[in-house]
């Protein structure tokens, strides 16, 4: 039996045995992605893409990204969390499978739309079982939990993939990261199937988009166009980041991946502090924060000289994090509660549709002048931090007063 201090402190940090079986297999599954999904733009390129093929597979997972959110919400209020939750894992694997046999680029987009069933489809799942589980005045720190975990692999697996690749060579290296990735994918579907006890009946809520949408806080809508503006941010250099190391700054594959993990590293430092204050405290400046290291990332980037300021570029990227707990906890705050998720899914829904063309737009700026994407970015996501200073949402009326746990 766990001894009141264990107890106490896995109470405080939202850790409840459903959240813990979802965050696991999420640990596992990221383990493998993220031996090679960052190198996957080099991959393409080797695999015979140009330039615009590249920015469309950027394109394609924001499109995805844009698409899949509502239906997996719904799924995950019919199925149920766990079924949905595996089904999403299988149809993955189906995807990293078409990425390990892949002859040519075009492969690789297709095999793109079932790889971003685990990243794109899971989205609601996550923040429903949260929503389910955890109070409003611990929903912060519960994605704080989740976001760390999320980013433990992204510490440890790009600086392995990138062995991998120095060691294999750069198709050999991403083939043998997907062949791992299938292994870890049945290790994730066998901990949820083992440790998660379904507890939320099918959600009876059957109101369509358009209701949702009426339904949705105006307050909720207000974040959506600042969160719309950050994401503009983040797409339009997002896929040439690591051409803009590789090939401007003269990097390497492992040092970008050690750039990754600064990074990560910088995210987890200030998630769980970050997200225990914006449980006790108002959420909107630990949002405004996110947007405004958003907008401050690309260029602090295409500014960089050298090593050093590379890596507080990266760092500044990792800063992007700090407010994600409390927007993410926000949106759950503010969702329609009969149909969770459903209502997050039409929320990303929404965003992505906003976005999925911003690595077009990156790919046109990047053919007139590679560090123009960097540029442009940064004046959106000032735009975006600007929104949501004036008009963003703070506290939400009407839930439990938060207290320290």
């Amino acid at each position: 039996m766990d001894s009141l201090p264990l107890t106490r402190t896995r109470s405080a940090l939202g850790l409840e045995r459903n959240v813990v079986a979802m965050l696991a297999m999420f640990l596992v599954l990221g383990m493998g992605e993220e031996l090679w999904t960052r190198f996957v733009p080099k991959y393409l390129e080797l695999l015979g893409a140009g330039t615009w093929a590249v920015a469309f597979y950027g394109t394609l997972r924001d499109l995805l990204d844009a698409l899949y959110p509502y239906p997996g919400g719904w799924l995950a209020d019919r199925m149920g969390r766990r079924a949905s939750l595996v089904t999403f894992a299988v149809l993955a694997m189906g995807g990293y499978a078409i990425y390990l046999v892949a002859p040519s680029w075009p492969w690789i987009l297709a095999g793109t739309v079932l790889v971003m069933a685990w990243s794109s489809l899971t989205l609601p799942a996550i923040f429903a079982v949260l929503g389910d589980h955890l109070p409003p005045g611990r929903r912060a720190t519960g994605f704080g939990i989740q976001a760390i975990l999320k980013r433990v692999p992204i510490i440890l697996a790009p600086p392995l993939g990138g062995w991998l690749i120095a060691r294999l060579g750069f198709q050999g290296g991403v083939r043998a990261g997907l062949a791992a990735t299938l292994l870890l994918a049945l290790a994730g579907i066998a901990i949820l199937k083992r440790s998660y006890v379904e507890t939320a009946a099918p959600a009876p809520d059957q109101e369509s988009l358009p209701g949702l949408w009426r339904r949705m806080d105006p307050g909720l809508k207000r974040l959506l166009v600042a969160d719309v503006l950050a994401r503009w941010a983040e797409g339009i250099p997002k896929v040439f980041i690591l051409f803009f190391v590789l090939d401007v700054q003269g990097g390497t594959a492992l040092e970008f991946g050690a750039l990754t993990s600064v990074q990560t590293i910088a995210s987890i430092l200030v998630y769980i502090p970050v997200a225990r204050l914006a449980d006790r405290m108002n959420r909107k400046p630990f949002v405004l924060l996110t947007f405004a290291f958003f907008a401050l990332f690309p260029l602090v980037l295409v500014t960089a000289r050298g090593t050093a300021w590379l890596a507080a570029a990266f760092v500044v990227a990792g800063l992007r994090e700090t407010g994600e707990p409390a927007r993410k906890a926000l949106i759950v705050d503010l969702a329609t509660a009969g149909a969770r998720g459903r209502a997050v899914g039409l929320y990303y829904l929404i965003r992505g549709l906003a976005v999925f063309a911003a690595p077009l737009v990156g790919g046109w700026l990047w053919i007139l002048d590679r560090r123009l994407p960097f540029y442009v970015a940064f004046g959106v996501g000032a735009a975006g931090f600007l929104a949501h200073a004036r008009w963003g949402p703070g506290d939400v009326q009407g839930l439990p007063e938060r207290r320290p746990s």
